[in-house]
């Protein structure tokens, strides 16, 4: 029998990417809206109003718009990818945080296993942290695979177990995880993870149920909440 070694027993803090490392007032999540639906007007010959309204339900129906355009269009995800995440202007908008690098840099490596855990392809992932110039802070990345024929994206149990599968952890009481979305953050709650904070943006209002264990509105709060997995 194979002895149990000390990385095994490290936990994994699942990350999201995008309205998490850093803030909605960015607004580079409105930007993304405006190029799905130019995309959906462009592709399928929609006017405005008719490609807002079925980008706005395959969002609700599948978690990700791309994939209602698969499953419905035959549209080719990597092209899409393309001409929507990697057509934002991440550079122009993002700038290294000090307060989340410090925040990041006060965590126990010797205890904890940090993992990115986006519904992103991975050029868009890569992009992000790398103008926030944390690439050096993160482990790995879970991403949503645009070559597969079925997308699977959070908050399908299937993603959850394909993120425990490449951050290399078998046990869900060491899985800690923080999202901005509600969804996201219940279905990891319910799927079993140990930790899981939902984070809002200081302009979120307050959601009238928890969706986790925890929400938090400051990256400071988490040394509250687990204060072991901290240097400082």
């Amino acid at each position: 029998m194979t002895a149990t070694t000390a990385e095994d027993e490290k936990i994994v803090f699942f990350f999201d990417i995008d309205n998490c490392l850093y803030p909605r007032s960015f607004k580079i999540h409105d930007i993304m809206a405006k190029l799905i639906d130019d995309y959906f007007m462009e592709k399928l010959e929609l006017d405005f109003d008719e490609a807002r309204i079925l980008h706005q339900q395959y969002y609700r129906d599948y978690g990700l718009a791309i994939e209602g355009l698969v499953r419905h269009h035959e549209i080719d995800p990597i092209e899409y990818n393309s001409k929507v995440d990697d057509a934002l202007p991440i550079a122009d908008i993002l700038k290294p945080d000090p307060v989340m690098q410090k925040f990041l840099k006060s965590i126990d490596r010797s205890k904890v296993k940090l993992w990115l855990f986006t519904n992103a392809y991975k050029t868009h992932a890569s992009r992000v942290i790398k103008a926030l110039d944390i690439e050096d802070q993160f482990d790995g990345v879970t991403y949503c695979d645009y070559n597969e024929p079925i997308l699977i994206c959070k908050p399908k149990p299937e993603m959850f177990e394909r993120a425990m599968r490449d951050a290399g952890v078998t046990s869900k009481d060491k899985c800690y995880f923080i999202d901005d979305s509600f969804t996201n953050i219940k279905g990891a709650k319910e799927f079993g993870w140990k930790v899981t904070i939902q984070y809002l943006d200081p302009l979120d209002s307050t959601p009238p149920n928890l969706a986790g264990h925890y929400e938090i509105r400051k990256f400071e709060e988490i040394k509250k909440i687990v204060p072991d997995i901290f240097l400082y």
